[in-house]
């Protein structure tokens, strides 16, 4: 059963407004992106395991019902695989309906707003989050727009088209795709999985899935491509809500990886002034202005993590070796295999550890992209 009927709450970090989540929000009315209160969790024996999806850990989700629309996302595979001589445990989110880990917060996301009665929808995204909003929107019958960069991968642009989404292609940064995106609020409502508080909901059950996938232990490290900290948030959250109720002593250490050609949340953790986004091959995280930077680095800092930012020639062989293990990622997704062998390499991490790379998206979300950048080196 969900684990109320009564209406979760928001809380604004800014003006410290506390608002039920009765109606379709997405942000603050002071302007500030709101928080979902923090959920009591859920204990082992809550778990129904005849799910094999994120929905067995519903009684842990700020739903009033079960929910309207789902495509069986989570319950993704977590694989070993041998990264230069040391055992990694490669969580595949890439596995999701849609091919991404957004399926995760999408679901929970769209559920509530259907809950509440949200009508037509708009959202910006690089490719996976609009492919993924696309996808559930056309399954619950609600109108939806996508704004996308007109350099996105055509692989995600495809998608959202066969969903029946209206493609706004928007030249120029990724900000000027959300300043878009921004512009239109007044015609629909803006269902942003870098706004909407219920994505980290949804995002959150990461962490219960490791953390049973692991015989109810917690790892010592995870590392997660980032761009606005969805995932970070999220495994946060859910970690939090576990050791809350008492099913582990500690947390893992959380590690946010970005391409250094656009790192926001790198330049903020070193105290940086300011940054010179460039363009870079993950697209899927090139993000100038994160909603929720403060949160995302204070939730680094509490798991004792940090963030990692990788060169641009890093990411192509990290997805080449990533391929040679059989794990065909988008470059995006690749960026954690230059992280590991930082991390590696200057002892951060142990070679003893209990170590996770989320694996975010699948390689045939931009197949464009990883011909452009490994053909030259190709077997033929």
């Amino acid at each position: 059963m969900s684990r109320a009927m009564t209406p979760a709450m928001y809380l604004c970090p800014a003006c410290g407004a506390t608002l039920a989540a009765d109606r379709p929000r997405w942000r603050c009315d002071c302007g500030s992106h709101l928080n979902l209160a923090r959920g009591p969790g859920l204990g082992r024996a809550q778990i129904d395991r005849d799910d094999a999806s994120l929905w067995r850990y519903r009684a842990a989700l700020a739903l009033a019902a079960p929910p309207r629309v789902s495509f069986g996302e989570g319950w993704t595979p977590l694989v070993e695989r041998d990264w230069h001589g040391i055992a990694v445990l490669f969580k595949l989110e890439s596995q999701m309906p849609t091919g991404s880990f957004k399926d995760r917060g999408t679901a929970v996301m769209l559920n509530h707003l259907l809950e509440v009665g949200v009508g037509p929808i708009h959202e910006d995204s690089s490719g996976n989050a609009g492919s993924s909003i696309a996808t559930y929107a056309a399954a619950a019958g609600l109108v939806c727009r996508i704004f996308v960069p007109s350099a996105a991968p055509l692989g995600k642009v495809v998608q959202i088209a066969a969903s029946g989404a209206a493609v706004e292609s928007i030249p120029g940064t990724r900000q000027d795709v959300t300043d878009a995106a921004l512009a239109a609020v007044d015609a629909s409502f803006y269902a942003s999985h870098n706004w909407q508080p219920f994505f980290i909901e949804g995002t959150k059950t990461l962490a219960y899935e490791l953390w049973e996938q692991l015989d109810c232990t917690v790892p010592d490290n995870i590392l997660v491509p980032t761009g606005y900290g969805s995932n970070i948030l999220g495994l946060e959250r859910g970690f939090d809500e576990l050791m809350r109720r008492g099913e582990i002593l500690r947390l893992p250490r959380l590690f946010a990886v970005q391409a250094a050609n656009c790192a926001a949340l790198a330049a903020a953790w070193s105290g940086a002034a300011r940054f010179e986004p460039a363009p870079t091959v993950a697209d899927g995280i090139a993000t100038v202005k994160p909603v929720r930077t403060a949160e995302v680095l204070a939730a680094l800092r509490r798991s004792q993590g940090g963030v990692v930012a990788v060169a641009e020639d890093e990411i192509a062989p990290a997805l080449r070796r990533l391929g040679r293990l059989g794990l065909y990622v988008e470059p995006t997704a690749a960026t954690v295999g230059a992280a590991l062998n930082h991390l590696l390499a200057d002892g951060t991490i142990g070679r003893d550890e209990t170590t996770i790379a989320v694996i975010t998206g699948h390689g045939l979300k931009a197949a464009d992209k990883i011909a452009e950048l490994l053909w030259p080196h190709a077997e033929v």
